[in-house]
């Protein structure tokens, strides 16, 4: 019998054996594994915030250790350097180490000066290998389920307008500059509209192709060719999407609001169109605060094309070609759309009957009860906090009626102005 307070020898053997794998699989071992990448992942971000090139390709692999390392860094660098960042860190989430190659699992947190309120969070993996005694990157790409950043598909060029900040890649500085014009025009109209509770700001990216905002999507292109445009932001309590056939809304990748463009579906739109689509995609970041998962998507689309055509001129029949087929064939609508009447990939006329069915609730709501009604409207339905009665209630205490009375008189709205 052992004796007493000490531990038989084969439980202390065992202890030394779980300690001895436990330091080789993932923790932080006898060199500090993950404080050492820690570190090398803070020189980096540092290098960035200082704008010094040599600093940070001095934290990638030398070529002996990982061929073009140093290369690919230089090259990624000189992308981002246009971008005005206000900050950039990195905080290690998970490691793996094989010998003196490792993997890192990481947040990235960066925020565009003079625009974003709070930093945009993405995940990175990044691989390292070990020499000289210190760890090095040899490769950062976005981790799985995370979508590339505007600077990884190419350089970037900026262009600085009155109330907005554009960045492209593969595009000319004139071409950037129409779309800081648009951009520039939509925001005293939403500010118009919708007040001036948001900052009067937007951050407008233009990559090359569908393709390109496929990939800041994190998205496969399928489900965006033929839209010219995405606004991603977080919305309210949860992350939130809308989209629209010509001017969409958002896939909810990061806090800080982006409008994507689709360069190949922006291109064929007339003037007109162009300012329709910017200028509702505006009205999303504007409105951001106030919708949440309690927002239907007929009233966030729908009053986002509501401020998009306000003051076009533009007649019901023209801004809603699918909804008035549908109306003067006798197919008027039993309801208001659903959300799932807003997904990409389907009928692309039920999609857009979807869109002018929202529009044309929100333009009812304005000439009805008045413009001040609706944004009021908008708002306490935002703040009811989960979508069971949240429109009932907004439709109650706001517009004074209940969800069948303005069902009907939407229908009958449609017939007086589509029939």
């Amino acid at each position: 019998m052992a004796g007493r307070g000490r531990a038989p020898g084969w439980i202390v053997g065992l202890l030394l054996v779980v300690s001895a794998a436990l330091a080789g699989c993932g923790g932080a071992g006898t060199d500090g594994a993950p404080a050492g990448v820690q570190r090398v992942l803070d020189r980096r971000a540092a290098a960035v915030r200082d704008g010094s090139e040599e600093a940070f390709v001095a934290t990638s692999a030398p070529d002996r250790e990982a061929a073009g390392a140093r290369d690919g860094a230089r090259t990624w660098f000189r992308n981002l350097r246009a971008v005005p960042l206000a900050g950039w860190s990195y905080r290690v989430t998970g490691f793996r180490r094989s010998g003196d190659r490792a993997t890192a699992d990481a947040e990235l947190r960066y925020r565009i000066d003079g625009h974003d309120r709070a930093p945009v969070v993405t995940g990175r993996t990044l691989s390292l290998v070990r020499a000289g005694g210190r760890w090095y990157v040899s490769a950062d790409r976005p981790a799985g389920g995370s979508a590339r950043q505007l600077w990884e598909l190419g350089a970037v060029t900026a262009v600085h307008g009155e109330h907005s900040l554009v960045l492209g890649v593969g595009q000319s500085r004139g071409t950037l500059r129409g779309y800081a014009g648009l951009a520039d025009r939509a925001v005293p109209a939403v500010r118009e509209a919708w007040g001036k509770d948001w900052p009067g700001r937007v951050v407008v990216l233009v990559p090359r192709s569908l393709q390109g905002m496929a990939q800041l999507l994190g998205a496969p292109a399928s489900g965006y060719r033929g839209i010219a445009a995405v606004t991603t932001g977080e919305a309210g309590e949860g992350k939130r999407e809308s989209t629209r056939p010509e001017a969409g809304g958002g896939s909810g990748k990061a806090p800080a609001d982006r409008i994507i463009v689709n360069p190949d579906a922006y291109g064929v739109l007339g003037s007109l169109g162009r300012q329709v689509v910017l200028t509702h995609e505006t009205t999303h970041v504007a409105t951001r605060a106030s919708t949440s998962a309690a927002t239907p998507l007929w009233l966030s689309e729908g009053y986002a094309d509501w401020v998009g055509y306000r003051g076009t001129g533009r007649s019901a029949e023209q801004a809603a070609p699918e909804l008035t087929r549908a109306v003067t064939d006798g197919r008027v609508p039993a309801a208001l759309p659903a959300d799932g009447d807003f997904g990409f990939g389907g009928d692309a006329a039920k999609l857009a009957r979807a869109y002018e069915s929202g529009w044309l609730a929100c333009r009812m709501i304005a000439e009805r009860w008045g413009e001040v009604r609706l944004g009021e409207f908008y708002r306490a339905v935002g703040t009811h906090g989960k979508r069971a009665g949240a429109v009932e209630a907004g439709l109650r205490d706001v517009l004074d009626t209940s969800p069948e009375e303005f069902t009907r008189v939407w229908r009958e709205y449609l017939r007086g102005r589509l029939g």
